[in-house]
């Protein structure tokens, strides 16, 4: 045993001896064959630094702070805490976890479009000075609760509307009126936070319009005698370095035309799926098993067009790790864990659900998997932005690992978990 000798709240395991992140998985699905078969979820701690590595290589200007709501796991946040990251909380509880595992306050602020009086409160008790606020009713709540706030605007973008459907933040044309409201009442306007949806087809487009609206925001601020000096541009990342340089291509110049280096603005952005996605990945066992009868057309050659569909009934669903499909997300069609014996290499069209028998709980419509057996399982990988967490980590083991080659790039970036981490012990998993 390597590590803290006080009490973990949770267990990082080392891989030595040429051991794999499947072969930990393997490990875990014949510990849980032997009890109840329950789902677990695990998290590769190297994939997090490596994003880290990858954002600092992209977007070296950008700050990032981290969305809590995203992923709540406390080693996440330990480890983002200990490379530096802020992080964005939506609410009390969020809030409490941040600060107990070491962040500074400094380093937090506070976001939600109609936050809860105990939750300002909480943050004026803790010396959270940063909020973001989108109208005047937000506006009037934080000053009565929170004398010291230094807000940051929450600038509404087409595109953010359009995803959405609904009108959050405060429009260009509104935000002189906020900002004479906050003068008048003595609260601090420190800046400008947008969102650009990933899903956004046009990010110059995006980026140069709420870029240009930001500045105008800025400009406003300051006739009016506020420091305006944060820029935030939201969370509008996936977990792809593809995508990251896109952004950053369309972002750059613009930074460099409207808030230039010697105008001493501090830029952030929220990449919550971008480190935490690819980092976990889930197994479920297969419970339940229904063949119907149906003919699918349009099978690519070599596809196997039977008239059967098999129904899986698997041990987790959406109201559960699986949540996000209820925000419109697409759920990937998982692998099928290597321990399932298939005598053919046909495979049939397939759906996926959850436990609940609910109509709703649909987890993957269609995809095509060979025959499976009660007792089988399945791996889902990127699924560590969960989005409605509070339905999902706390209910499942999480198993923690790091590669030897990730702790010693780590250990080089002076980022060694012994010491930064601390609320967890380390065992050596080897072949």
């Amino acid at each position: 045993m390597k590590g803290l000798t006080d009490k973990p709240s949770y267990i990082i395991e080392l891989l030595e001896g040429g051991v794999t992140l499947e072969d930990v998985i393997d490990g875990h699905i014949c510990e849980q064959a032997l009890v109840e078969k329950s789902a677990f979820l695990v998290g590769d701690l190297g994939a997090l630094m490596q994003q880290h590595v990858c954002w600092q290589n992209v977007m070296p200007q950008l700050q990032p702070y981290y969305p809590v709501k995203c992923n709540s796991s406390p080693a996440v946040i330990e480890l983002l805490a200990s490379l530096g990251l802020g992080f964005v909380c939506t609410n009390k509880t969020e809030v409490s976890l941040v600060l107990e595992l070491g962040v500074p306050p400094e380093n937090i602020i506070l976001s939600g479009v109609c936050k809860q009086l105990a939750h300002i409160k909480h943050a004026a008790k803790n010396n959270i000075q940063h909020l973001v606020c989108e109208n005047e009713a937000e506006l009037s709540k934080i000053s009565r609760l929170h004398h010291s706030a230094k807000l940051l605007l929450q600038l509404t973008t087409e595109s953010h509307a359009a995803e959405t459907s609904m009108a959050f933040g405060s429009s260009l044309k509104s935000c002189r009126h906020l900002l004479e409201a906050a003068k008048e009442l003595g609260v601090q306007v420190v800046g400008v936070t947008f969102h650009i949806p990933s899903s956004c087809q046009d990010p110059q487009q995006a980026y140069n319009r709420a870029l240009s609206d930001a500045r105008c925001v800025f400009d406003m601020g300051l006739d009016l005698g506020f420091n305006m000096n944060i820029l935030d541009i939201g969370s509008g990342f996936t977990g792809s370095e593809f995508q990251l340089k896109q952004v950053e291509s369309a972002v750059r110049p613009l930074l460099d035309a409207y808030f230039p280096p010697q105008s001493d603005v501090q830029v952030l952005a929220q990449p919550g799926s971008f480190y935490v996605a690819s980092a976990f990945s889930l197994a479920v066992s297969v419970i339940g098993k229904n063949v119907v009868t149906c003919h699918w057309d349009g099978l690519d050659e070599g596809e196997n067009n039977e008239d059967r569909e098999f129904q899986y009934y698997m041990n987790e669903g959406v109201y559960g790790p699986f949540s996000r499909k209820l925000l419109g997300n697409t759920i990937s069609a998982p692998s099928v864990h290597k321990h399932v014996l298939c005598t053919e290499k046909a495979v049939y069209p397939s759906s996926l659900w959850g436990p609940s028998l609910d109509h709703l709980d649909q987890v993957v419509e269609r995809c095509l998997l060979p025959e499976l057996s009660v007792g089988d399982w399945l791996l889902f990988s990127s699924m560590g932005a969960c989005g409605m967490e509070e339905l999902s980590f706390p209910q499942l083991p999480i198993y923690y690992t790091v590669s030897t080659s990730d702790w010693y790039e780590m250990q080089e970036a002076g980022v060694t978990l012994d010491s930064a981490m601390k609320n967890f012990s380390m065992v050596n998993y080897s072949a």
